[in-house]
């Protein structure tokens, strides 16, 4: 997390609010590679949740390794269980995670 006092970050990012002349709340997660993995905008007195921002952080470096895998809202880190993305899962996610924690 950074300030943006010349604003020229958050107008490259979009965040940007003109015609109050300040930045939204944006949180990017970027790869090595410079490609953005994450973003969320939130508005001007919203806080963000750093605990969640460092979830998605791990989720994005386990799943550079396991492109297959999907990490659901639970997953916390490596050895949760993950998902295999498929036309079956759509309406069964809960399942598929109640499935993977007694699989443990």
């Amino acid at each position: 997390m950074g300030a943006d006092p010349t604003g020229n970050i958050s107008r490259l990012f979009g965040v940007y609010d003109y015609e109050q002349g300040i930045d939204l709340r944006g949180t990017f997660i970027i790869n090595p590679k410079g490609e953005v993995m994450n973003s969320e905008v939130n508005f001007f007195n919203l806080g963000r949740n750093v605990d969640e921002i460092l979830r998605k952080v791990r989720a994005n470096k386990h799943l550079a390794g396991a492109p297959a895998e999907a990490c659901p809202a639970q997953w916390g880190k490596k050895g949760d269980t993950t998902l295999k993305p498929s036309e079956k899962l759509v309406g069964n996610v809960a399942q598929a995670m109640e499935k993977g924690k007694k699989k443990k």
